[in-house]
């Protein structure tokens, strides 16, 4: 990078004047050029110190010539970076984040005399008579010389930049929320003066008895207690209603995903801070050592399961006509409820006396289990000291209502394992008749043959559909043949014309 003045074209046009009656335009030679190329090159690696501008500084020897190069309206002979740092004279200047518009300020006293060029109205000289927001007079201060209005306050014209506009409490004056902290201490003495005032009515109508003292004792008791329900974390307290809310989670509370540090362990969602399953399901706890057990736990615990009983009554009767709401009127559809099992008993229990009746029975109902008749079992089960069951007890697989594991006719596979053309058959012989007799491995080879015999017809019958460009090409050649066949049709009428021709004329001849 070297610097190179650009001047005006009138200084250009002067030297260029010049050097003509000297001794003719002078060239950079070769060697200089050569010199400057070194310089820049010693410039760049750091061994030669760089260029400096108008105030000192260095300049950046790998800063680009277009960069660096300076526009001739400028008129700078030396290097600098000046055309490329703002300029002061076209910066904006804005308004300081603090200052705002004046409101109600009504400046200089109230003149006494109607000013030219003053509104005819009030006589007020911000503003002019169609500009004027009193109401219009009957006859104008300009007319009348009495109740001249005060000049209001010109407010600045204020210009904020991109945060001063979107600053949302620009304009704001903190000193008016003294009021607040004013208002809510006047209020408090207030409350202050009339508890006294209570207080000293009750002891005069009391005169001093001990059941106002221990009412007075208790009233304190209360007041400490939920004075220190307020200081406590996570809870919001109304004064008025003596009532506590959970809104936050203490700090204290262990959260839910420290449980279980198992990768394994149930899934926990920060964005609902819910974990549903139970964390502390794979570890040997107790029910009563487990502290949280999972989010699904509280909804099959309790009075849940009841709540949702009842919820599906509810829509059940509403079908059947009876109007009843869960959240609007429980206690009726809680009797409504209770209704309806009792007449399910009673219908069951007269059904059953009238199937005794009938045919009578009763004595095989009243019979103990087989179990306690001979007083022993056949199931083994093992308890452990605390009465849990370590071992046996163990659910019974449930089997199908049909056989299984048969094998009929020396088939080593049952029916079904097998399918074939939408037909079902043995595995081991490839057989689609059920009753047929196990063939093995000569059954497997015979029907891969008919599987072949028939895939060899199935290619032989196919035809693949021909693509666009194999029919663009049978289209060009039909046509192609179509041309030729034209073609020789008009040579052959051609042939016959001239022949006909010189038919014609060899008989004229003859004929002369």
């Amino acid at each position: 990078m070297s610097f190179s003045s650009n001047l005006p074209p009138s200084q250009v046009a002067k030297l260029a004047k010049s050097e003509e009656e000297d001794d003719g335009p002078k060239k950079q030679s070769r060697e200089d050029w050569k010199k400057m190329k070194e310089l820049e090159e010693m410039r760049k690696a750091g061994t030669a110190p760089a260029m400096q501008d108008e105030e000192g500084k260095d300049i950046n020897p790998h800063i680009p010539q277009y960069i660096m190069q300076v526009p001739w309206y400028y008129g700078e002979n030396r290097p600098t970076l000046k055309h490329q740092r703002p300029q002061p004279e076209k910066q904006k200047s804005y308004s300081d984040r603090y200052e705002w518009f004046q409101k109600g300020v009504k400046e200089g006293p109230v003149t006494t005399k109607f000013r030219k060029g003053a509104c005819e109205n009030c006589g007020a000289m911000t503003h002019k008579k169609k500009d004027c927001l009193e109401r219009p007079r009957k006859i104008g201060a300009k007319f009348t010389g009495e109740n001249f209005a005060p000049d209001e306050h010109i407010q600045r014209d204020l210009s904020f930049d991109y945060e001063g506009k979107r600053d949302r409490w620009n304009g704001y004056n903190p000193e008016e929320h003294q009021r607040v902290y004013e208002e809510f201490e006047k209020i408090e003495a207030a409350k202050r003066l009339l508890k006294e005032d209570k207080v000293e009515e009750d002891l005069l109508e009391a005169e001093g008895s001990s059941d106002v003292k221990e009412q007075k004792g208790e009233d304190s008791d209360d007041e400490d207690k939920y004075a220190d329900d307020v200081a406590m974390p996570g809870q919001k307290f109304e004064t008025k209603q003596r009532i506590t809310v959970r809104n936050l989670r203490i700090r204290e509370d262990t959260a839910k995903y420290l449980f279980n540090l198992d990768v394994n362990s149930a899934f926990y969602d920060p964005k609902t801070r819910s974990m549903r399953g139970n964390p502390t399901n794979s570890t040997e706890r107790s029910l009563s050592e487990m502290g949280f057990q999972g989010d699904n736990f509280v909804r099959g615990s309790g009075d849940a399961q009841q709540f949702a009983k009842k919820q599906v009554f509810a829509w059940q009767a509403y079908e059947h006509g009876t109007d009843v709401h869960i959240q609007a009127d429980p206690t009726k559809l809680e009797l409504l409820s209770r209704e309806v099992v009792k007449r399910k008993d009673d219908s069951k229990v007269s059904a059953k006396n009238t199937i005794l009746e009938k045919y009578g029975g009763e004595e095989h109902l009243e019979a103990p289990p087989k179990q306690l008749l001979l007083a022993q079992t056949e199931d083994y089960v093992e308890y452990s000291r605390h009465g849990s069951v370590i071992k046996g007890g163990e659910k019974t697989i449930v089997r199908s209502k049909y056989e299984e594991d048969v094998y009929i006719n020396n088939h080593t596979s049952v029916w079904g394992s097998y399918w074939r053309n939408g037909k079902w058959g043995f595995t081991c012989c490839c057989s689609l008749v059920k009753e047929s007799y196990c063939t093995g491995q000569a059954g497997i080879d015979a029907a891969k043959e008919r599987s072949l015999i028939a895939v060899e017809e199935e290619e032989a019958e196919f035809t693949p559909p021909k693509s666009l460009l194999q029919q663009h090409q049978e289209q060009l050649q039909s046509g192609k043949s179509k041309k030729k066949k034209k073609k020789n049709k008009h040579k052959k009428k051609k042939k016959r014309s001239s022949s006909s021709s010189s038919e014609d004329s060899e008989e004229s001849e003859s004929d002369e």
